[in-house]
């Protein structure tokens, strides 16, 4: 029988007192009397009787006189044969599923919920007779009777794996291949054949863990009986074969003796909040360092709710082993909710084949719009080559300078649409605008910087053909030439034969050597390492490094192009002014250009912000939440440009706007870095009270600050990005590193923005002494704009980070989604890399912590959130085909910012699971 209901009864009652049989998951109207029954187990355990009430029960006998409860006994039962209904008053059988641990547990805060009931009237004190402690001491030896049928179901396998001290070695090759490492450091290491306690972790390779590893050390020596500081080679082996011992039960002694400092057998509150310690301390969490004693009293709380005080052994396995309990409590949000198989139906015949063809297949779908398009920017190359190569090769010109001139010529003709081409994709607004018509299905839109760089390439190829054939071949053949020959193109220059001087100081020489000058400066430092400052240099070289140099270098192309113009002007054969074709290729490209760079610039004076609030937030981030100007409307995914006058009139720096369209401000995160957001930190950080300098301008100058002394920023923008166009599909999977999580934080306020009711608007007030995101809460006119349907079934969002402190920056937005998305509309997954991955002793008790909490509270330990927190890095196969599986026949946007190496990856994933599956997926890489 299932436990139903628990007890109502007050502790005013009569001696004997009226009880119900059945017990329930206490209520909210209980939630304060549920404290006294038991720990965070409690409800878990009583929900899994409602899913296992056809499977083995057992018999609960209490016996109960006037002034005690004793347990009697409990034993297996068929669930057929327990008759609740019609047992004894006295002795009452109450039916728990037998493969829970926590059978004989839950029948001792049984006894204690009698106890508290039949006590004097008194809140604050429970008296408790003899019989309550050979009651604890039964319901401990009875639970532990039931460890190993536990340990034999196949949902505890996976905690049976877990506590590795050596990182997934899992054979004997393995172990002795290590070993043979082990030696060779204990050999650098050692001192007259003496290995020291505080170089153990660096010779087990432990070397980024020594604290945890002198842990280890001390609980074998405690083994051995001994007390000593140093160890020679045999012993080193023998701890060795203990630390790589394969076989669970080792792994657990091994860490239940790291915590029993005293060796006694037993594990204090004091020794399981220094353990706690010591592991928040190898993984640099110190915000779990100073809630150590708390955890530690939860710990105790669940694994000894008799309040002896303390555990053993069989207990720390139990927690362990009921660990996917505890983690199936927490809410979806942040948990896998369907189960999947790795068999997605791939069939294992002609694996080759259908790699090959699987490959092929990726390569055409990923990469034809790139395909055509550049396949049709080359044609056009060759054929402006071909044509303009065949022309010189008829002049007579061709007499005297042979294939160079022809050479030279036509790569000048390339150069010029080339040119030309390149400013077209960094028509910011133009590119914004044409995403959102069908151009988008034939254009790569979120390219445009890759082929603004592929142009540039062949620009410097271009260059090199034309000015190397120039200078090291038409010219000496020119100046060296026959009078003969000569007479061919004299009308040319004038019937004066030129010498390779006049060629290099005429119009022609010198407007071609300085575009050559100043387009290496500019390329040069358009370079990786130098913009982003890879490349370090002495000073004042290292000024040449960095965004900045890049930004301002690139600035030199303006002259670039007057000077182009003037040398395809001054030409020594085309004297025609409609054959001097320059200004037809970038004539509109470059009044397209000046047009965007003009409205960019009129538009940031017209977007001039206030700001309503500066936050620095954990791990050296900025947020700035700003009035949205008029007229200004974006979509989730896009950025702005921002300018910060105080600091430079010039510089313009790109940022993901993270408020949601149909909020009433404007906000942007950013990350403290380079030196411009560093002086923009200062700049709204420091005590304005006084006049000081800041970077390159005046603090002080009454221009650039508004009434309130804060200083003026302006706005350019919205621009497109990939991640605009999230509403196109069936489901996202939106990926995030670090501050890479910004362009999708908009989304997810859009997508819950969307999901809500019409409500009416409220006026919110900000303050300026509360830096918290979740205290700036704006007036939404989403109510007051009729919503569209959405096609978009679900969102799953990982966030992957190495800071805990990160989770600072949009805990208000995780707390918004736990909270308002009541249709599951969003799964939210945090993943911190500085932690060891679920499995390795440095994080087990962490893991099970985090469960706890988890389970008690519905709060993270590491956000503070109800979205849980995972360690290490996602499993992303795993985590396609999940989504694969979820999402049949769908397609699924992939989203992704952050560093290129994952971006890779997670491409190919895309693609293989795209041609292996029912679902496909579209991957997309933020850049800009």
């Amino acid at each position: 029988m299932q436990l139903m209901s628990f007890l109502r009864s007050s502790p005013s009652s009569s001696k004997r007192s009226s009880y119900s049989r059945n017990f329930d998951m206490p209520d909210d109207s209980t939630a304060e009397t549920s404290e006294h029954v038991g720990g965070a187990m409690l409800p878990i355990f009583l929900n899994d009787l409602q899913r296992n009430n056809d499977k083995d029960m057992v018999e609960v006998r209490l016996e109960l006189d006037d002034n005690s409860i004793v347990l009697c006994s409990v034993t297996p039962v068929s669930p057929h044969n327990t008759n609740v209904a019609a047992a004894e008053e006295e002795h009452s059988p109450i039916g728990i599923p037998s493969n829970s641990t926590y059978a004989s547990v839950i029948a001792s805060r049984i006894c204690r919920k009698f106890q508290w009931l039949r006590s004097p009237e008194s809140d604050d004190h429970h008296h408790f007779h003899g019989n309550q402690l050979m009651t604890n001491l039964s319901a401990r030896e009875e639970m532990k009777s039931k460890l190993q049928v536990v340990r034999n179901k196949q949902s505890a396998r996976h905690a049976l794996g877990g506590l590795r001290f050596i990182s997934k070695s899992t054979s004997e090759s393995d172990i002795n291949e290590l070993w043979g490492k082990v030696e060779t450091r204990f050999d650098a290491l050692a001192k007259d054949g003496l290995l020291a306690r505080e170089d153990f972790g660096e010779c087990i390779g432990m070397a980024d863990s020594k604290e945890f590893a002198v842990g280890i050390f001390d609980a074998l020596v405690r083994r051995r009986r001994q007390k000593t500081v140093k160890i020679n080679k045999a012993e080193l082996h023998e701890f060795w074969l203990q630390i790589s011992d394969q076989s669970f039960d080792a792994r657990l002694q091994i860490f239940f003796d790291m915590a029993d400092s005293n060796g006694d057998g037993r594990i204090t509150r004091e020794e399981v909040q220094e353990l706690i310690m010591l592991s928040a301390s190898v993984n640099k969490l110190s915000r779990l360092k100073e809630c150590a004693a708390e955890y530690a009293s939860l710990i105790m709380e669940e694994l000894d709710p008799e309040g002896l005080g303390y555990i053993e052994l069989w207990q720390l396995e139990t927690l362990l082993l009921q660990r996917d309990n505890y983690m199936s409590y927490s809410r979806p949000l942040s948990t896998t909710t369907l189960e999947w198989s790795q068999n997605l139906g791939i069939s294992k015949t002609n694996i080759i084949v259908k790699k090959a063809s699987c490959a092929l297949k990726c390569l055409v779908l990923d990469n034809w719009q790139r395909g055509w398009i550049l396949l049709l920017w080359l044609s056009a190359m060759t054929a402006l080559f071909t044509w303009k190569f065949l022309q010189y090769r008829q002049m007579a010109a061709f007499q005297v300078m042979g294939y160079c001139l022809a050479t030279a010529k036509g790569a000048a003709e390339t150069l010029k649409f080339n040119m030309a081409l390149i400013l077209l994709p960094v028509c910011r607004n133009i590119l914004t605008r044409l995403r959102s018509t069908r151009a988008r299905i034939l254009i790569p839109f979120d390219d445009n910087i890759n082929f603004h760089k592929i142009i540039a390439h062949a620009i410097a190829v271009g260059i090199i053909l034309h000015a190397a054939n120039h200078l090291a071949c038409d010219f000496p053949h020119l100046v060296n030439s026959s009078p003969e020959k000569f007479a061919l193109v004299a009308s040319d220059f004038d019937k004066l034969k030129p010498t390779y001087r006049s060629l290099l100081i005429g119009v022609e020489g010198i407007t071609g050597l300085s575009m050559v000058t100043l387009m290496t400066i500019a390329f040069t430092l358009a370079t990786r390492r130098f913009r982003r400052s890879t490349l370090k240099l002495p000073p004042p070289l290292n000024r040449l490094t960095g965004f900045n140099a890049f930004w301002y270098s690139h600035h030199l192309l303006a002259l670039v192009y007057v000077l182009l113009i003037l040398h395809g002007t001054f030409l020594f054969f085309v004297h025609k002014w409609y054959q001097k074709t320059t200004w037809m290729y970038i004539s509109i490209p470059l009044i397209l250009y000046i047009a965007e760079r003009s409205l960019r610039i009129w538009r940031s004076e017209d977007y001039a912000v206030k700001i309503l609030k500066v936050s620095v937030l954990p791990g050296d981030l900025l947020s700035l939440i700003m009035s949205k100007p008029d007229g200004f409307k974006y979509k989730s995914g896009q950025y702005i440009f921002l300018q910060c006058p105080t600091i430079s009139s010039f510089e313009w720096h790109p940022f993901s706007i993270t408020s949601a369209p149909g909020d009433d401000y404007l906000s942007v995160h950013i990350r403290i870095v380079g030196d411009w957001t560093k002086e923009l930190k200062r700049v709204f950080t420091e005590d304005r009270s006084s006049a000081c300098v800041v970077g390159r301008a005046k603090f002080e100058e009454r221009e650039n600050v508004d009434q309130r002394g804060l200083p003026r920023m302006l706005v350019d923008g919205p621009y497109g990005a990939p991640a605009q166009d999230y509403q196109n599909y069936d489901a996202l999977l939106l990926v995030g590193l670090g501050i890479g999580a910004t362009p999708f934080i908009s989304i997810l306020k859009d997508l819950l923005n969307n999901t809500r009711p019409h409500e009416n608007d409220l006026n919110t007030e900000t303050s300026a002494s509360d830096d918290s995101w979740t205290s700036f809460v704006s007036s939404s006119t989403t109510s007051s704009v009729k919503k569209k349907s959405q096609r978009i079934r679900s969102a799953h969002f990982y966030w992957v980070t190495r800071e805990p402190g990160s989770f600072e920056w949009f805990k208000g937005v995780m707390n918004e989604v736990s909270e308002t998305d009541h249709k599951g509309l969003i799964e939210m997954h945090n993943y911190l890399t500085s932690v060891y991955e679920e499995g390795d002793a440095r994080s087990t008790l962490i893991t099970m912590i985090q469960a706890l909490n988890h389970a008690k509270h519905g709060v993270d330990i590491l956000s503070g959130t109800r979205v849980r927190t995972h360690f290490a890095r996602p499993k992303w196969m795993e985590v396609f085909k999940r989504i694969a599986l979820k999402h049949p026949y769908s397609t699924v946007g992939v989203f992704y910012c952050g560093m290129p190496v994952l971006a890779k990856e997670l491409k190919k994933l895309s693609q293989e699971l795209t041609y292996k599956t029912s679902t496909r997926f579209e991957f997309h890489k933020e850049n800009f």
